[in-house]
């Protein structure tokens, strides 16, 4: 029982972070467009049937049923068609001119524009007029439209930034020259890590274990050189060959009087790629290792090593997720190291916390990586240059920017707002395509999860 209520605990926290992830992002994107002027009429967490929600001033704040997501009306997002279209213009009582758009149209692709253009006039009063989103600075709009993946950059600093401060980086660790494991016997290296016999540790112990070192000594020197560090010591011991070697360690705080042994030599692979072993000298210790630690600027560079990662996957993506389908039929195994849904992230979060191997310490590291992971990959998804995403925005932003002020330069007429509207299309395939690797990938969760690595 205790187990099941470990996984349920790991599973909510996990998704309330997520969920809580999701309302900063939106507030990413509320907070400087009511700062700028625009006017925000909804603030929803989630997808579908709505599930709760409150009229707060102009704003309606609420949570939808299906909390995969979440997002901020912002009323003008598309500039209406050429004024000097006559249908395009009507008069109020007042003889106030009053732009709309036409509600029908001939073509598939023209009629999915103009469809989206009278869904969004219809919310367009004619004081909303200078609060239009099409109509701010191409500054605030990057802004507006950065500021939500921007938080979940930023989410993700502050915890990798807390973790490697603390605990130190997982998936970066410092070797030291304090000693580990003594080995008892010399292993071939085609045979690494498999248990001496009580034959073998009579017939051909180490040299570290005939010398008497124990797991928690500290090497200070070899051979007469400081120690400063695990590679400088492993070199010295493999350029030593068979040769004598004088060894001072450090146990419990005190340094011993030199200890004189001899090396061995043994077949070592000294590379990944190498196709025969080299004969090398041999001790026959493993160094103990930990995570290494750091502060802003390392995180920075991590994170910087992190985007690079972040892209590749997104480039190989669709290939991913079509592995993950061919694995939900039984084709072939599910990649452990592939894309993962919010549901495999719940799932994983569950099996960490539940886990009876894995220390408290070492369960609360890794659900914070793992939240820290989801917001810093959903901070760089959305920066892709594509609607609907955030980046397709940012993209249209700038490149109104860039085309205006090169009409400056040139001293020609202002081109006026980029029309994002022209841009439906591929919005509608690139949401498809989203839409059915999600659905993809939460059937792969259910159908073929991926499990934490025992």
């Amino acid at each position: 029982m205790t187990a099941v209520l470990l996984y349920t605990l790991g599973v909510l926290v996990f998704v309330v972070a997520i969920l809580v992830s999701i309302g900063l992002h939106e507030l990413g994107h509320m907070i400087p467009a009511k700062k700028f002027g625009g006017k925000v009429t909804q603030y929803f967490i989630g997808f579908g049937p709505t599930v709760w929600s409150k009229q707060i001033g102009e704003t309606e704040y609420g949570v939808k049923a299906i909390p995969l997501g979440g997002y901020v009306k912002i009323v003008g997002m598309l500039p209406p068609e050429a004024a000097e279209l006559a249908d395009d213009i009507s008069y109020d009582a007042d003889g106030n001119q009053v732009t709309r758009v036409r509600k029908s149209n001939t073509g598939m692709f023209t009629q999915l524009i103009s469809d989206a253009r009278a869904a969004e006039w219809e919310l367009v009063k004619p004081e909303d007029s200078d609060r239009l989103f099409y109509k701010m600075s191409s500054w605030k709009k990057v802004v507006v439209m950065a500021g939500g993946p921007s938080v979940n950059l930023l989410i993700a600093f502050g915890i990798f930034a807390a973790v490697f401060a603390t605990y130190g980086n997982p998936a970066d660790e410092t070797v030291t020259t304090k000693i580990d494991e003594v080995q008892a016997c010399v292993v071939p290296a085609e045979e690494s890590g498999r248990v001496c016999t009580e034959e073998e540790i009579r017939e051909q112990p180490t040299p570290a274990f005939e010398a008497g070192l124990e797991e928690g000594d500290r090497i200070v020197s070899f051979n007469g050189v400081e120690a400063e560090s695990w590679d400088q010591v492993q070199q010295l011991i493999r350029d030593n060959g068979d040769g004598r070697a004088e060894i001072v360690i450090e146990r419990d705080g005190e340094i011993l009087p030199p200890i004189v042994t001899e090396t061995t030599v043994t077949p070592r692979f000294l590379s990944e790629d190498a196709e025969d072993p080299v004969e090398v000298g041999f001790l026959g210790v493993r160094p103990s290792t930990h995570p290494t630690t750091g502060g802003p600027f390392y995180t920075l560079e991590q994170m910087g090593g992190m985007t690079v990662d972040v892209v590749k996957a997104l480039g190989t993506l669709p290939v991913k997720v079509f592995d993950v389908g061919q694995a939900i039929f039984g084709l072939e195994e599910r990649d452990p190291t592939g894309p993962v849904s919010i549901v495999g992230g719940g799932r994983l979060a569950g099996e960490t916390a539940a886990h009876e191997e894995i220390q408290v310490q070492e369960k609360v590291i890794s659900l914070l990586m793992l939240i820290a992971g989801f917001n810093f990959f959903i901070g760089m998804f959305n920066f892709v240059p594509l609607l609907p995403l955030d980046g397709g925005h940012i993209a249209s932003a700038l490149w109104e920017a860039l085309r205006r002020g090169l009409a400056r330069l040139r001293g020609r007429p202002d081109p006026g707002y980029v029309d994002a509207a022209k841009l439906l299309p591929v919005a509608y395939v690139v949401a498809s395509a989203m839409l059915v690797m999600g659905v993809v990938l939460i059937v792969g969760d259910l159908v073929v999860p991926v499990h934490l690595e025992s």
